[in-house]
């Protein structure tokens, strides 16, 4: 057996946070690799919210296009999402990833393995027959698909799968009320499918603000998608070329295909914690403030396999900044994951920062809540979308600042960046009322939104 090589850093996976730490460290002359088990690129660029965003494009402009046809857009009642096209266009952003982000990687220095990365001793790293001693490692594995304690739940596709099918099912169930399941809801119905979403409870996007959840949900079923809330799935079931899915109570449904949206958990299996030193608990890596292994100060973690944010992209960047600030100058940096913007892509998108009003309450802060209905803005109108509305709580008495933000409609994930920018410098709501926007915008109806 080969002897053991000598690494300052192993980081394990090439995703958002991996990649941004690996490429830090190398920068900085360290000695770092990085094991890869799939293709370079992570989830975000391969199977998540950039190949999910060029769909939701196409679905953005053919619903643009439905909704003006009575004023001016010939023939766009008749448009539908063509998902082989479609397809054909994600590739061409998802196909030149893997090499662009292996010649990143190489470019900056770091030794890029082609293999699963498990750990054989507290400073021992496996790549398939390589053993490579490391100073420090990083896990940066992301996210997988929750298990799931439902028989048959092994026929499930996954968010994966849908980003990669050539067509779309005639029938689509979708397991859990989820951002996962609303998006893939909202892009297959545009391409014409029949979908259901189970929900086990009467509140899907529970991280959104409730009214606009309410709002969405309402909106989503007059596009024909059948919300069903309390409807726990038991069993999923093969019915001839297709699947029946039965839920508490009995009923039973029936699709060509369901899909799991039940939530993704760190995906830390095959890393050999345990002989890593590296102490679990249900399933979490069991980490310090500034994402150290509470059990192995060697190890760090960032992104979804840290698991301490949400499950975002900025936030795996937020992990990586700090971690490697702690990792090159021996202080500790906590990572910030205060004031997240966050968005679920459906058509019209829902977005938020900061606090829901529920959250606000069990904190015992004092706030005041501007709320309404969008549609009659201009701003709106002009699209054509019927189902828009924001929410926005604020500090008493006029002068204080904005503790939350919460938008559906046309361009709310845009117009949160700016309500998030705000509140992260501490804005009064006097000055937002009072800024000068590029007019006609979204954005500028921030400030109608605060009078």
């Amino acid at each position: 057996m080969a002897l053991p090589s000598d690494f300052d850093l192993i980081v394990l996976g090439s995703g958002t946070a991996g990649t941004g730490i690996a490429t830090r460290c190398a920068r900085r002359g360290w000695r770092v690799a990085l094991a890869e088990a799939r293709e370079p690129g992570g989830t975000c660029a391969l199977r998540g919210c950039e190949p999910k965003k060029v769909f939701w494009t196409l679905a953005d402009a053919m619903e643009r296009a439905r909704l003006l046809a009575p004023h001016g857009v010939a023939g766009g009642e008749a448009l539908r999402l063509d998902w082989g096209a479609a397809q054909a266009f994600k590739h061409s952003f998802t196909d030149p990833v893997p090499g662009n982000r292996a010649a990143a990687l190489r470019e900056a220095g770091v030794t890029l393995l082609e293999g699963a990365g498990r750990f054989l001793a507290p400073d021992l790293i496996g790549v398939g027959t390589a053993r490579l001693r490391a100073r420090h490692v990083v896990i940066a594995t992301g996210a997988v698909p929750a298990p799931l304690p439902i028989e048959g739940a092994g026929l499930l596709a996954t968010s994966d799968d849908v980003l990669d099918w050539p067509a779309v099912p005639r029938r689509l169930i979708l397991l859990g009320g989820g951002y996962i399941s609303f998006e893939i809801a909202h892009l297959t119905r545009r391409a014409g499918a029949e979908v259901t979403i189970l929900q086990e409870d009467d509140r899907p996007l529970s991280a959104f603000d409730a009214e606009l959840v309410d709002r969405l949900v309402a909106w989503t079923r007059t596009l024909g998608i059948d919300v069903r809330l309390n409807c726990r799935a038991e069993a999923i079931l093969r019915r001839g070329a297709g699947y029946a899915v039965r839920a508490a109570g009995g009923e039973t449904f029936e699709a060509d295909a369901v899909v799991h949206g039940l939530g993704r958990v760190p995906a830390l299996a095959g890393l050999d914690l345990e002989a890593g030193g590296v102490p679990v608990e249900k399933g979490r890596l069991q980490l310090d403030e500034v994402l150290r292994s509470v059990g192995n100060p060697r190890v760090f973690a960032a992104g979804d396999a840290a698991q301490r944010g949400p499950a975002l992209t900025p936030v795996a960047s937020e992990d990586a900044r700090a971690v490697a600030a702690t990792l090159l100058e021996g202080e500790g940096h906590r990572p910030d994951h205060s004031l997240v913007p966050s968005a679920v892509f459906t058509l019209p998108p829902l977005a938020m920062v900061g606090l829901t009003e529920a959250a606000a309450r069990q904190q015992g802060l004092a706030y005041e809540v501007r709320r309404g209905d969008m549609a009659a803005y201009q701003s709106v109108r002009r699209t054509g979308e019927a189902a828009a509305a924001f929410k926005l709580l604020v500090e008493p008495g006029g002068e204080g600042r904005l503790l939350g933000a919460h938008l559906l409609g046309p361009e709310a994930p845009e117009v949160i960046n700016l309500a998030a920018l705000a509140m992260r410098a501490g804005t009064p709501v006097t000055e937002l009322r009072h800024m000068m926007t590029a007019y006609p915008s979204a954005g500028s109806n921030l400030a109608s939104m605060l009078d």
